[in-house]
């Protein structure tokens, strides 16, 4: 019965002892260089914590964003905006208290999202496609990226539209 599944799914799984170290690519043209300064081989790079609160007003998420420099510290207020696309830097993006963290951050302005999302959705309805909650989230991400093109998203994730 069902063990005979189990062995087959054992076949397909790589053994770490038929590792081939002749594989490894030493040189790629995409990978950055580690910072020579510290000798180590970490890439240092801004990151940040993104985090999502529910707007009221707006019935819409609202995207809050903390960052922090390539040693860990705060970004300041001008710092962030360099991150930000200068379409929306201090238009849409403004700064603000986190109503949860208690902290000055900066956030996009949820005014637009419920119309663009919306429209989104009209038009895949329209196609006979209806979104999950999941799906709906990531197509939402990607609608916020337009705004932060600097930070990168997982996108190995597909929304099947």
């Amino acid at each position: 019965g069902g063990d005979d599944d189990d062995d087959d799914d054992d076949d397909d799984i790589p053994d770490a002892d038929e590792f081939d170290e002749d594989n490894i690519v030493d040189d790629d043209a995409a990978t950055l260089a580690p910072s020579a300064e510290d000798g180590c081989n970490i890439v240092h790079t801004r990151t940040y914590d993104l985090s999502i609160t529910y707007d009221k007003y707006y019935q819409t998420p609202r995207i809050w964003l903390c960052g922090y420099d390539e040693v860990g510290e705060p970004l300041e207020t001008k710092a962030i905006f360099k991150d930000i696309s200068q379409d929306h830097a201090r238009k849409t993006v403004t700064m603000d208290n986190h109503p949860h963290a208690g902290v000055h951050q900066a956030y996009i302005h949820p005014c637009k999202h419920a119309p663009v999302m919306k429209k989104i959705m009209d038009n895949l309805a329209q196609g006979g496609k209806e979104l999950r909650v999941d799906q709906y989230l990531f197509l939402f991400l990607k609608f916020i990226s337009a705004v932060i093109p600097t930070i990168e998203y997982d996108y190995t994730m597909s929304a099947d539209l």
